[in-house]
């Protein structure tokens, strides 16, 4: 077992099957070596949001997630916020978008980027 799965089994952070195809779509037009990062902001409707960048920088205490092509980077604040969470894509009527699957959001706004705890 690799370092990155038994972080992610630990943490209990997960990204789907979708969303590893999706991010390893993104990152191949990216440099070599971007990886997407995920991070936990204050904001949103709902008090906090998530936020999506590209980075090329990985923090030694950043939790590494890799999958099937897919590298996905969360800083340890974050990962407080999304212990248990999945990372997934999805497509659907108005149109496709990374969610986050959070156990421990109370509430969350109608576009599934903020949460509240």
């Amino acid at each position: 077992m690799t370092q990155a799965m038994s972080e992610t089994a630990a943490e209990g952070v997960t990204v789907s099957e979708r969303a590893a195809k999706r991010i390893g779509e993104i990152l191949k037009a990216e440099p070599e070596g971007t990886m997407l990062r995920v991070s936990v902001e204050g904001g949103g409707c709902s008090g906090f949001q998530y936020k999506f960048d590209m980075d090329r920088a990985k923090a030694d205490d950043d939790l590494v997630i890799a999958r099937d092509g897919a590298v996905v980077l969360i800083d340890p604040v974050s990962v407080n916020f999304m212990s248990g969470s999945e990372i997934d894509f999805v497509e659907d009527l108005i149109g496709a978008s990374f969610k986050i699957k959070n156990p421990n959001a109370t509430a969350s706004c109608g576009c599934g980027t903020s949460f509240a705890l």
